[in-house]
């Protein structure tokens, strides 16, 4: 998209419409419908998709949200996320615009309005318009934007080779940020564009302390000897939601012998480095097997016996467990 910013006109209110309709793209496509709070509506059309520049959530980076997905007519796990985007609130004492079930039915609207049985849904909640300063108590009140929107295949559909993964160091926020789902991601985006700088899949971050903590989007665990299936401690990253359900499947691979415990310590680098499997979890993500780790090769080099286990008892999960879904659409 190329633009003129030398520019200048003055847009008012009857040409902005027209303004909006020139700024239409071709990955719109990919957005199916937006709920705004502060439009107390649902819109369709991509280019009225919008945040108020004055809400913090821009200015500041001030708000929490949640990304979850709805798989054939059903949202997997909203429980669990509405759950975690609660105590994300609370943790920057940013008041929920409504209760838990409002948000259910807000976000099962959207979904029917975006007309997709299969979709992405982020739900942000920001502290609001009101003005420019850092201060919270500025805003008109805490508002909640819901964004309905494309869902990609997992990644080990596109790529059944595996995972490519870069070490980057990170600098934590401490514990008490850490474990909270903020919409401030730079340190996120910055792992990313690591990732990609250097032509593979993901990055993952090493702490000050040297162990592995998380990605831009997505948790690690590995597969050590034993075999044992470790995740870092849950004090040190998000407790995602996915880690979270795949490590509940995994005790079953316990009583059945494939695995001797499931852990939640402390991964030093070498151990990534010495593992027999490297494993990405993540919503959109679902299971991923890490081949390569550095340039070094993980395990065989092929995709691991436990992560193929686990990505097999996740998807079953996503689709046949009726504890776990909601259905929105028939």
């Amino acid at each position: 998209m190329s633009v003129d910013f030398l520019d200048m006109r003055q847009i008012n209110i009857s040409e902005f419409l027209g303004a909006l309709e020139a700024t239409r793209r071709t990955y719109h496509d990919n957005y199916f419908a937006m709920y705004s709070s502060f439009l107390g509506g649902i819109v369709t059309d991509p280019v009225l998709m919008f945040v108020p520049a004055d809400d913090h959530l821009v200015h500041r980076g001030d708000g929490v949200f949640e990304t979850f997905k709805c798989v054939n007519g059903s949202i997997y796990n909203l429980k669990g996320h509405l759950d975690r985007l609660e105590h994300s609130a609370s943790a920057v004492s940013l008041p929920l615009p409504c209760s838990q079930e409002g948000i259910e039915d807000i976000a099962a609207e959207t979904i029917r309005a975006g007309k997709s049985r299969n979709c992405l849904v982020r739900i942000m909640i920001s502290r609001g318009p009101g003005g420019y300063d850092a201060n919270p108590y500025e805003s008109v009140g805490s508002q909640m934007y819901v964004i309905v929107s494309m869902l990609k295949d997992p990644f080990m559909k596109l790529h059944p080779e595996g995972a490519r993964v870069v070490t980057v160091p990170v600098r934590t926020s401490g514990e008490s940020l850490s474990i909270v789902k903020t919409c401030n991601y730079i340190p996120n985006v910055l792992m990313k564009k690591e990732a990609v700088d250097r032509n593979v899949d993901f990055a993952a971050g090493i702490d000050e302390r040297g162990c592995l903590t998380e990605g831009a989007t997505e948790n690690f665990g590995i597969v050590a000897d034993g075999p044992r299936l470790v995740f870092p401690p849950l004090h040190a990253v998000l407790a995602g939601t996915t880690m979270m359900r795949v490590a509940d499947l995994a005790r079953a691979l316990v009583k059945s012998g494939q695995l001797r415990s499931v852990e939640f310590k402390d991964i030093t680098r070498d151990d990534a480095g010495n593992a027999l499997e490297i494993l990405i979890v993540g919503t959109t993500r679902n299971v991923i097997s890490v081949v390569e780790l550095d340039g070094s090769t993980v395990g065989n080099g092929r995709p691991g016996p436990v992560a193929e286990t686990l990505g097999a008892l996740l998807e079953k999960d996503i689709l046949e467990n009726a504890e776990m879904l909601t259905r929105v659409m028939q």
